[in-house]
């Protein structure tokens, strides 16, 4: 049996009959998100075949079924990183499993660092492109003609547009860019932030992009959120640590708190 198979059965004795309309994946600080579902249920990742087990400070590793606003949610709070385990293929069989429970949109979730001057740590950025340059496509070894996935339009404009309007309508400014992703653990150095801003990047972390190939294969409809918690290196006199990322993400989580009730209230 496969790994889907089996967590599909475990939801389903834990949660019979739910049906999830939208899937998150929340990164690094990102864990209260799960805090404005309503009805929650939540399952432990070592309960669920096929979920990563979490080895980073900031991913709760627990799946949250339940609602925001009128619409069904199930909210992975924390995620697999290629730096984890060298393999950039670890969220596919989580991704399959919320795609069978029924979820169509996934909304992607990250801290990361900024490249724009004006973006500071606190604030968010809508991802509108992304660059994959270091890591490894996680479709590498895949069978079959669906591997070949088009990336002209990588992220849903309908959504983007969506969660714009609604930050717009709530007072926060939601900047828009291009994420970089970077394998880690090891934040760029000075030279490398430098190289990534002349090819055209904004903003720049550790995953996401990924989970965007694995789900835009499935046929989700995918939007992504960074939440800046540093000015990338060699912008800023702070030294980068995971510890900075964790506290500096508070209020941008907050804020995607709001954007999100606000946004799934009107959306069901």
């Amino acid at each position: 049996m496969s790994n889907v198979k089996a967590a599909l059965d475990i939801l389903e004795a834990k949660a019979p009959g739910f049906k999830a309309e939208v899937a998150m994946v929340l990164g690094s600080g990102l864990g209260g998100v799960v805090e404005a579902v309503s009805d929650a249920i939540s399952i432990s990742y070592e309960d669920l075949p096929g979920f990563p087990k979490p080895t980073v400070v900031g991913h709760g590793g627990t799946l949250v079924l339940g609602r925001i606003g009128g619409v069904s949610v199930a909210v992975m709070q924390g995620r697999a990183h290629y730096y984890e385990h060298g393999r950039s293929d670890l969220m596919a069989e989580p991704l399959e499993t919320l795609h069978a429970l029924g979820a169509e949109r996934l909304i992607l979730t990250n801290a990361a660092g900024s490249l724009m001057p004006d973006a500071v740590p606190g604030s968010l950025m809508l991802i509108t492109d992304h660059m994959s340059l270091f890591g490894p496509n996680p479709l590498i070894g895949y069978h079959g003609e669906d591997r070949f996935v088009g990336m002209d339009v990588p992220y849903d404009p309908d959504i983007g547009s969506g969660l714009h309007d609604t930050a717009a309508k709530l007072g926060i400014k939601l900047f828009e860019g291009t994420y970089c992703w970077c394998t880690g653990p090891s934040f760029e150095t000075p030279a490398e932030i430098r190289a990534l801003k002349t090819l055209g990047a904004d903003a720049v972390g550790m995953s996401t992009v990924p989970e965007n190939i694995l789900a835009r294969r499935l046929g989700f409809k995918v939007a992504a959120v960074s939440n800046i918690t540093n000015l990338a290196a060699g912008m800023s006199a702070t030294p980068l640590s995971h510890e900075q990322t964790l506290e500096m993400s508070k209020t941008g989580s907050a804020n995607l708190i709001k954007i999100l009730l606000q946004y799934f209230s009107g959306s069901a």
